[in-house]
Parts: C-alpha cells; sequence; structure tokens
C-alpha cells in the first residue's frame, strides 16, 4: 500500500526557512513521480513543485521559483521541501503526493495536481508578518 506522510510544518517568520519532509513506504520513489501542493484557507489546491523521474526535471510554480527547492533521500524513502525566504503567502496546508503513472508537468501544477493518485495528510505552514 501506497503511503505518505509528510510532516515539519510549523510557525516562521517571514523571510525565514522551513523544510517538509514527505516520508514514503510502500512504493519504490524512483518509480513515482512526487509532488508538493499546498491549500491556503478559502483557495484551490495549488502546485508547489513536482519531480518527473522519466523526464529528469522537477517543476516549480512560479509563485516558489528561487526559494523552494526539493530534494530526496531514496534510503531513507524520503522527499523534502526546502522553504527558504517564505512569505505571509506562503501560509497553507502544504501535502505530498505521488503517482506511478501520471507524469508531472506544468500542467500537475495549475491543476493542483488532481491526477496524482495517493496523497500524504497534510502539515500546516503559517508565516507571519
Amino acid at each position: 500500500e501506497v503511503q505518505l506522510q509528510a510532516s515539519g510544518g510549523g510557525l516562521v517568520q517571514a523571510g525565514g526557512s522551513l523544510r517538509l519532509s514527505c516520508a514514503a513506504s510502500g512504493f519504490n520513489l524512483d518509480d513515482y513521480d512526487v509532488g508538493w501542493f499546498r491549500q491556503a484557507p478559502g483557495k484551490e489546491r495549488e502546485g508547489v513543485l513536482c519531480i518527473s523521474e522519466s523526464a529528469g526535471m522537477i517543476h516549480y510554480s512560479n509563485s516558489v521559483k528561487g526559494r523552494f527547492t526539493v530534494s530526496s533521500d531514496n534510503a531513507k524513502s524520503t522527499v523534502y521541501l526546502q522553504m527558504d525566504n517564505l512569505k505571509p503567502e506562503d501560509t497553507a496546508v502544504y501535502y505530498c503526493a505521488a503517482d506511478a503513472y501520471y507524469h508531472c508537468s506544468d500542467v500537475t501544477l495549475t491543476l493542483g495536481g488532481i491526477n496524482f493518485g495517493s496523497w500524504g495528510q497534510g502539515t500546516q505552514v503559517t508565516v507571519s508578518s
């Protein structure tokens, strides 16, 4: 069974940093595309970034490009989202998701990952001004 668990959220001041973790189990990270998504109160879910394993590419939303980066530790089956220079508008619940068949692209981010089949529970990130 594919399972994902996001953690690492918290309260941080604007300009600060946080690192989120997405622990994966039941599948090999190399075989799945993985993405980070977020949903702010009253807003639709939006894509933050996603990793296309088949294309060897990372797609970033324009809102986080240059501030957020992603890395993975396959030995620990964990994907990390490093968030730097955080802004109040980054406040949201952050989710990680994965799929073996749907390959991520900029469209994935625009559509909020609706085609991704496996989702973890979210972790709250709050950025104070």
